[in-house]
């Protein structure tokens, strides 16, 4: 049969079939994600996946390493005689993790092609304009034979390799393009990194908005693909922790696509949830139908979307909260932060809120000091907040005297609010920054967005920056694996 089946099972993993083989694509199969049982971030919509009913895979591959695509629970439930491929510049301690659970990893460069049949499988790397903490995204572009292909953007600006593949003609157009929706708004009210604290500062018309979302996905990261006929939304889809609000705003898919395909003709848009199967063929219309082995949790849907609708119907300011685990020994917590600060201060000074701290000189009370980033690390030891400040003349953290928040954004141009034990948890490798800029820390800047402090943090501990942190964290949920199993 000369179509590829493409089945989604929630958030960002697809299930790619073609001439009788399958290829999983970031597998994330149970409840949700997170480096413990205590810290998870459920699939939205909710959804039951039999991985016993599951058809037998021929390959894993994983595209890159944050957790909504790298979910090492899921493949401590897969057979371990499936190779994994992915890219080349995928973190060697995800490797080293997948293989301590017995699996084979295999790196794949863009001109390698993985052949099953009649189905073949390319990873491309990520597009040039891609953010930096997305640069090591590979893409899949997946063709059955001479017949349909189908290109899966991952978190990435797309493939300029793979672009300048189909302008040339040695790939063909996509029939398919499956497009990731990140935008993870939440409802206002919500604490996170991505409001700027600075009245009038935050983009709030344009930023959290569902028509700039539809803009972005289907005609700004569409346009190098004029000709592709279909595109499947994915992506936005898991609840943030321990937030009242249900999931995040224009996480319908079903609706978003419907009102895309109301608006405009030049391709058609498919919102599929979880065990959707999409059958894509040479010719014809992309066909939808259903797995047996991918059910709806509708009880948990049902109660979600109430939270969801009422808090939209009377939205609240909701306080801050800490998400990584208590700290212990309080002491022992403090010397880890200020072990670290040193660093911090060092690594600071490239990114894009070191610059330009460093070259504004004044503020709103006239002439700046030394001293132009504030960080706060809220509930310390003994309950108190520890105040510092970023000093550029000796790329130094220093303590400084306590302010209010409104008395720090009037005297720095740039400043973040976290909690004490959720930098003690990213030291420790117990939570991920990522985790972190969610809901549980506040920032402000003058600049542009990319000038926040929250990007400066994802620079400074993200994966590829710290691969030590990212092996904690990784050690950590394999600890959590291994307690979980039954005793021999």
């Amino acid at each position: 049969m000369d179509t590829l089946q493409l089945t989604f099972l929630g958030h960002q993993t697809w299930l790619v079939e073609g001439d009788g083989h399958r290829v999983l694509v970031d597998p994330v199969l149970g409840e949700g994600f997170g480096l413990s049982p205590a810290l998870q971030f459920r699939i939205w919509p909710p959804r039951r996946v039999d991985v016993a009913a599951m058809p037998a895979l021929d390959a894993i591959v994983l595209t890159h390493e944050h957790l909504d695509h790298f979910h090492l629970p899921t493949l401590d439930r897969l057979d371990r005689g499936v190779p994994v491929f992915t890219g080349t510049l995928l973190p060697e301690a995800v490797s080293e993790a997948v293989e301590s659970l017995g699996f084979t990893v295999h790196r794949l460069d863009h001109s390698d092609v993985l052949r099953y049949g009649e189905l073949a499988l390319q990873l491309f790397p990520a597009g040039a304009r891609t953010l930096f903490w997305e640069d090591r995204v590979v893409q899949p572009v997946a063709r059955l034979g001479q017949g349909p292909s189908v290109v899966i953007g991952v978190d990435a600006d797309l493939s300029d390799v793979y672009v300048q593949q189909v302008r040339d003609g040695s790939q063909p157009m996509p029939r398919l393009a499956v497009v990731s929706n990140n935008s993870q708004i939440a409802p206002p009210g919500t604490p996170g990194s991505d409001t700027n604290l600075l009245p009038g500062a935050s983009d709030v018309r344009g930023r959290k908005s569902g028509l700039r979302v539809l803009n972005e996905l289907l005609l700004d990261y569409l346009e190098p693909l004029p000709a592709v006929a279909d595109v499947a939304l994915c992506g936005n889809g898991f609840l943030p922790a321990r937030t009242p609000h249900g999931p995040y705003l224009y996480a319908d898919h079903p609706a978003m696509a419907a009102a895309a395909n109301s608006l405009q003709h030049l391709f058609h848009v498919h919102g599929p949830r979880p065990g959707d199967r999409l059958t894509v063929p040479a010719v014809g219309p992309v066909t939808t139908d259903r797995v047996i082995w991918v059910t709806m949790d509708d009880a948990f849907e049902t109660e979600q979307m109430a939270a969801h609708s009422a808090f939209l119907a009377d939205p609240k300011a909701l306080p801050l909260a800490p998400i990584a685990p208590p700290v212990g020994d309080a002491a022992a917590a403090l010397a880890e932060v200020e072990a670290e600060l040193p660093r911090l201060g060092r690594d600071l000074v490239p990114t894009a809120a070191g610059q330009l701290a460093a070259s504004v000189h004044d503020y709103l009370n006239g002439p700046l000091g030394p001293r132009r980033i504030f960080l706060a690390l809220l509930d310390g030891p003994g309950g108190k907040d520890l105040h510092y400040a970023w000093n550029p003349t000796t790329a130094a953290v220093e303590p400084v005297a306590p302010l209010t928040l409104d008395e720090a954004m009037a005297q720095y141009p740039l400043g973040t609010a976290l909690f004490f034990q959720d930098l003690v948890g990213i030291l420790r490798g117990h939570v991920q920054i990522w985790d972190v800029a969610g809901s549980s820390m506040q920032c402000w800047n003058i600049g542009r967005p990319l000038d926040s402090l929250v990007y400066a943090l994802f620079a400074i501990y993200g994966e590829h920056q710290r691969p030590d942190l990212a092996a904690r964290c990784y050690a950590y949920a394999l600890g959590h694996l291994a307690a979980a199993r039954p005793a021999a």
